[in-house]
């Protein structure tokens, strides 16, 4: 068992000490009324035993206090349910707050490079697998070792002989537990990584209906689940299988000791050596001592697989994140930017943008374009600082970018993405994206991106419910919504990527003019592949497997009748 994991559970669990600590007096409560009210009873029975010597006195009282005990047994029992509940969705709760947060912090490499749908199964699945094992150990593990401890006490101080023979049937139990959690664990692993791509599997497959739909890929969809799902059918019956064996082991071992000290007992009463009312009070202890047993092999079970989810929890908390060392905040920019012999790569083995150089001043537009794979993206994502360079340098207002905080960095550019995203929230919620501004200003950036004819003819108008799968709003609604955002705000940068690409000529020829006037004094760079839509660009940079072929402004580029002249021609011949 992993002993850190084990350890950051602890420290997470003393978060909520003074819980714990009433949960530990209510489980001291607990044990303490449950033991103490089978020594009354083989008083009471000891109290009526034999004709005709019926001790009324000591009857009802004997009775009086089982009820008493009976009654503190609820009351603590109930208590420590309560206190324990709190403890596990409180550790689950704070989990989930350090791993959402965790999402935001990490690099967009990591993002990049795992499955959405395991992120996802960490954060939802995991989590209720710990809260889940938590549970039951708080409410099992404490009241079953005290049990343990206080049953052998009580026997001792009622027969000793009894007690030993209960004792020696002892490590029969410990070898049936460990045997069946050191394979427990195993499989609940196993387990877990087979439900976390069944969860990206229905994640993707949601998400990709429609295409599902178009490309009659239903049946292949469906066989590729059913191959995850049986794999995960399988570790989870291996898995449930080494779990529910504990019971009918444990209870195996639970006879044996009943058994011995039913047989024990009754020689020894019969010997005259204990009363009647002891040799049932001995039984109940027998059967109290063995029970436990029984309920922490049930508990490990719960408690491997909670430390498996647990560990695949903190691998995410754990994670590196964006490094941001030596960083400082950008309070003001003017938009500045400068390229110095920059070279990046996603994959190291396969070379992308090499030593490229380039510098754009306040207040120019820059178009870049070339072909699919050129690198066009890329360097929006340098710019943004979502990747650093390998090696070179980017400056904005001649700083060195890495000198700066990416939140500063990206808070200085406005983005509009060829594909939008859409909260499940209002459509001004959608628009003002966490940030603080009056309707008017809603108002009049929905205006401003032409998105406010559509937004009105809405049912509910700026209080409609959107959500991403929603089917009502088309691909350039959605994207004149994405517009809109950055019309809220404008800061002095601009990046736009293929950000008209899904509206109709009219609505683009209109928010053309209302970029032409926006772009006036910010440095905007705009990835096209309509080449109209560029043609008034300062500079115009053409890539091509990651390299600057080409560079100038339209009719220089057009004159010099190379790559750029070629691409123009293709769409306007």
């Amino acid at each position: 068992m992993n002993k850190g994991t084990l350890k950051r559970i602890a420290g997470l669990v003393l978060d909520f000490r003074f819980s714990f600590a009433l949960s530990l007096i209510c489980a001291f409560i607990y044990t303490l009324s449950s033991l103490i009210i089978p020594y009354f009873t083989g008083r009471a029975i000891d109290a009526v035993i034999g004709k005709g010597r019926v001790d009324f006195h000591s009857l009802f009282t004997m009775i009086a206090f089982i009820l008493l005990f009976a009654l503190l047994t609820f009351i603590s029992s109930y208590l420590m349910a309560r206190l324990n509940n709190r403890i596990s969705y409180g550790v689950s709760r704070k989990l989930r707050d350090q791993a959402f947060s965790k999402i935001s912090r990490l690099p967009l490499s990591y993002l990049d490079s795992h499955q959405s749908g395991d992120t996802l199964a960490r954060i939802i699945s995991d989590i209720d697998n710990l809260s889940d094992g938590l549970i039951l150990g708080f409410s099992q593990l404490f009241t079953g070792i005290m049990t343990i401890l206080g049953t052998l006490m009580l026997l001792f101080s009622l027969n000793y002989i009894l007690a030993l023979v209960v004792l020696l049937v002892t490590p029969l139990s410990f070898f049936v537990a460990s045997f069946i959690s050191s394979r427990t664990k195993r499989m609940y692993r196993v387990m877990a990584e087979d439900r976390a791509r069944q969860t990206e599997c229905i994640d993707e497959m949601v998400r990709m209906d429609d295409e599902v739909r178009i490309y009659h890929a239903r049946d292949n969809a469906e066989a590729v689940f059913d191959r995850i799902n049986e794999a995960y059918a399988s570790s989870s019956f291996k898995a449930t299988f080494f779990s529910s064996i504990t019971n009918p082991a444990t209870r195996f071992v639970n006879s044996i000791v009943y058994a011995l000290v039913t047989l024990t007992g009754a020689l020894l009463a019969c010997s005259g050596r204990i009363t009647v009312g002891l040799m049932s009070s001995a039984l109940s202890y027998a059967n109290q001592y063995t029970k436990p047993f029984n309920e922490i092999t049930g508990v490990i079970a719960e408690f491997q697989n909670a430390i498996v989810s647990a560990s695949r929890v903190f691998a995410l908390i754990d994670e590196k994140e964006e490094d941001k060392e030596n960083e400082s905040e950008l309070l003001e920019a003017e938009g500045n930017v400068e390229f110095k012999d920059v070279s990046f790569s996603y994959n190291k083995e396969q070379k992308l943008i090499e030593h490229f150089n380039f510098k754009a001043r306040k207040g120019e537009h820059v178009a870049i374009v070339g072909p699919t794979g050129a690198g066009k993206t890329t360097l929006i994502n340098l710019l943004m600082r979502f990747y650093d360079a390998d090696s070179g340098m980017l400056t904005l207002d001649g700083r060195d970018m890495k000198s700066i905080e990416r939140r500063s960095v990206r808070k200085h550019f406005g983005m509009v993405l060829q594909d939008t995203y859409i909260r499940n929230a209002s459509v001004r919620d959608n628009i003002l994206m966490g940030r603080k501004f009056p309707d008017e200003a809603v108002r009049r950036a929905a205006e401003l991106s032409h998105a406010d004819g559509f937004i009105e003819r809405l049912e509910q108008g700026y209080d409609t419910i959107l959500s991403d799968e929603s089917s009502s709003l088309s691909q350039g609604e959605r994207q004149l919504l994405s517009i809109a955002r950055i019309m809220l705000d404008l800061p002095p940068m601009l990046i736009l990527d293929e950000a008209t690409s899904s509206i109709d000529t009219r609505t683009e020829i209109l928010i053309q003019q209302s970029f032409s006037s926006l772009m006036e004094g910010r440095t905007t760079f705009s990835v096209a592949h309509r080449l109209s839509t560029v043609e008034n660009a300062d500079t115009i940079i053409v890539l091509k497997d990651g390299h600057v072929i080409e560079m100038g402004n339209h009719k220089e580029l057009l004159a010099e009748k190379g790559f750029y002249y070629e691409l123009y021609q293709s769409q306007f011949a």
